[in-house]
Parts: C-alpha cells; sequence; structure tokens
C-alpha cells in the first residue's frame, strides 16, 4: 500500500501506561507514534487517565514532534494505594475495556498494542511481544493465533512462539531503535563534561538505566567492578528512583562512583557523549537478560559515538558484536574492570569500534522499524 492510501487510514496504539513515564517503555512508544505518524499514517495513542507525579507534556518530555494524537481514557487507578498483583489486573482490565467501549465507536485500519490481554478484547490486532510467559498456555496461542501480526523484539522470542505453532509468517523481529540524530551530537567529550559539569581529569565510565541493585541488568556488577578500577576512573550511574540511589550509597565503599539520579531525556546524549566507555552490564541466568532484551540504551549508546564495553549474552549479539563493542564475560566484575581498562588504554581500537557501532546503528531508526512493522501489518 502507497504512503498515500496509508494517509487514509487510522492507526490506534493501545498502551496501558501513565504517560508521561520515566521508565524507558514511554520512550519507545512514544517514539514508534511519532515514526508511525512520518511513514504517513494518522495515528492515536490511547492510554488510561492515571494519577501522575509528572506534570510535564508528553511532547516535550520526550522531545517528540507533535503529530499525533493523544487520547486518556477513564478507568480504575489503584496503584498508588497498593502494587498488589490484583490490583494491578484489575487496573489492566478496566483499561481494556473502557479501551473496547471508546474504540467501538471509531474507525480504523490497524489496532497496534504491546497489550498482550486486548487480544481478548480485540480480533486482529498487531500485538508487540517484548516478554513471553514463563510457560505458555493455551490461552497464550489463542492470543497470537487471533493476532493480525505479531513485532517480536529478538529471534529467540520468534522461535519460541514458531515452536508452539504460530506461523512464522506472520512474526516480524523488529529490535528496538534510536533516532541517532538525538545521539550522535556535534560535540566533543570535553564539551559535553563542560556542559554538565562533569569532571575533566578523570576517564568517565557511564551507565544510563535503572539502577535496580540486583536486577538483570547488572548495576552490582558495574559497582563491584569499580574496586578494580584506578582512582582517575569515575564510574557514573545516570537514572535511577531516589529509594534505588539511596540503597546503592548505602552500599558503596569506594570513592570512584557518582551517582547523578534521572535526567530529562533531553538530557540523556551529552552523558553518553562524556563518556570514554559506555557500560552495558547485563547478567546472564536469566531469560529476559540472555534472550529477550533489546535495550535501548545499547542502541543510543551505538549512535553516541563512545566506546562501548558489554556483556556478551546472545540477546545483545543480535546487534553488538567484536568489530563494534568489546565483549566481556557476565557477571564477573573483574573482567568488565579489565575490558573498560582495556578500552581506556587502547583508544585506537576503541575509537574504531565506537565509529562502526555508529554505522551500524543507522540501520536501527525507529522510522525503519515503523516502516517494516507497517509493511508486514499490510501484507496480511
Amino acid at each position: 500500500m502507497t504512503t498515500a492510501n496509508l494517509s487514509r487510514r487510522k492507526l490506534i496504539y493501545l498502551a496501558d501506561m501513565r504517560l508521561p513515564t520515566d521508565w524507558a517503555h514511554g520512550i519507545q512508544i512514544m517514539k514508534m507514534c511519532e515514526s508511525f505518524a512520518l511513514a504517513g499514517i494518522a495515528v492515536e495513542l490511547v492510554v488510561p487517565r492515571r494519577f501522575n507525579k509528572i506534570k510535564q507534556d508528553p511532547f516535550s518530555y520526550y522531545n517528540i514532534r507533535h503529530r499525533f494524537k493523544i487520547t486518556k481514557l477513564p478507568c480504575i487507578d489503584l496503584m498508588p494505594l497498593s502494587n498488589s498483583a490484583f490490583i494491578f489486573l484489575l487496573q489492566k482490565f478496566s483499561f481494556l475495556i473502557s479501551a473496547r467501549v471508546y474504540l467501538s465507536f471509531k474507525k480504523f485500519y490497524i489496532l497496534y498494542t504491546r497489550e498482550h490481554w486486548a487480544g481478548l478484547f480485540f480480533p486482529k490486532v498487531a500485538l508487540e511481544i517484548h516478554v513471553l510467559p514463563v510457560k505458555i498456555k493455551t490461552i497464550d496461542i489463542a492470543i497470537w493465533r487471533r493476532a493480525r501480526a505479531l513485532i517480536v523484539l529478538t529471534n529467540f522470542i520468534k522461535q519460541k512462539i514458531v515452536a508452539a505453532r504460530i506461523a512464522a509468517d506472520k512474526i516480524l523481529i523488529a529490535p528496538d531503535g534510536v533516532d541517532a540524530a538525538d545521539f550522535n551530537l556535534p560535540l566533543s567529550p570535553a564539551q559535553a563534561r563542560q556542559a554538565l559539569d562533569l569532571p575533566a581529569d578523570k576517564k568517565l565510565v557511564i551507565y544510563s538505566g535503572s539502577l535496580s541493585l540486583y536486577s538483570w541488568k547488572g548495576v552490582d556488577i558495574l559497582l563491584k567492578a569499580a574496586h578494580y578500577l584506578p582512582d582517575n576512573v569515575l564510574v557514573v550511574l545516570v537514572g535511577g528512583s531516589e529509594a534505588e540511589i539511596q540503597s546503592i550509597k548505602s552500599k558503596i565503599t569506594t570513592d570512584n562512583v557518582l551517582l547523578v539520579g534521572r535526567q530529562p531525556y533531553a538530557k540523556i546524549p551529552y552523558y553518553l557523549k562524556a563518556a570514554d566507555v559506555l557500560a552495558l552490564p547485563n547478567k546472564s541466568g536469566d531469560v529476559m537478560s540472555e534472550q529477550y532484551t533489546s535495550p535501548l540504551k545499547m542502541f543510543e549508546y551505538m549512535a553516541s559515538g563512545r566506546p562501548i564495553v558489554a556483556s556478551d549474552l546472545p540477546s545483545l549479539r543480535e546487534v553488538l558484536n567484536e568489530d563494534n563493542a568489546l565483549l566481556v564475560p557476565p557477571g564477573d566484575p573483574l573482567a568488565l574492570a579489565r575490558g573498560i581498562m582495556q578500552t581506556v588504554n587502547d583508544r585506537e581500537t576503541a575509537e574504531h569500534r565506537a565509529a562502526r557501532a555508529c554505522q551500524d546503528v543507522e540501520r536501527y531508526s525507529w522510522q525503519k522499524r515503523a516502516q517494516n512493522i507497517l509493511n508486514l501489518i499490510q501484507s496480511k
């Protein structure tokens, strides 16, 4: 279908989320809506109306062009009172019921969502899948079969769905993406440090994202690696809730760790550009880390043009390799520290890898991702 024909159609993106949110899925959903709109289709993002401490307009919060409509629907909102599984499901299904009523009066060409249970309420959804159930049940298979198309982050997810007797030709592997121009700033690392008031006399190892200490994202491994780094190397952690930051502060026993807290999305490119090394220390032993994840930070790191040291995991190897990153054994603080120092000391090789990563990431733009998804949906 041509862009001209698409312009007469409408895509509804259904997302059960507080908007805006400082979690990564908020960036991903808003970027995809923007990219669908740039592909020439009318887009409406439908979300629940819920209490939100963040009062900023979503478009300015994420630095997104105002090319699509956002609609907030009334639904049950009890999470400020309790985060139990029952309350979570009650809220989710209240939103889906509200959406079912709202959309019964709407005409649209594509219903796109990351909400697994939306498949019970709507036929022929385009369902984006980031994680699989621990045990795939009959109802999961029924939802996948009912879907118009399935969009997955990794080949591992696709193969498990195909093993459940879902047709391979309705499944698209679509890793996450990045707007490279947002992160490849026309600044030197020294200029970025000056803008952020970061020390000019240190080698900076920067990690951006969740600071949950014992999750598969490996922040605890990076903190342990800091013990093996010399005094002139500073580990900078960008992100984290106040509770996460306080938990880390209580456990830090070295002087070479700096926590700067959560930062506006527009400032993240400056932190990445300031780095001598960008750390991606995901751990092994967790299926999410080993097979399912397609971290936004990985693509942002690549686009920044700064050297990457990452865990050698199958999920990350779908994008990273020895040419565009230094890969180290996962879960090993000493190996991570050695990889960091190798990158710091061998600048020629490090800069070559960084330049290759910056080149490779051009394949993973949000707009290319959106167009590939639309091509699949239109073929069904």
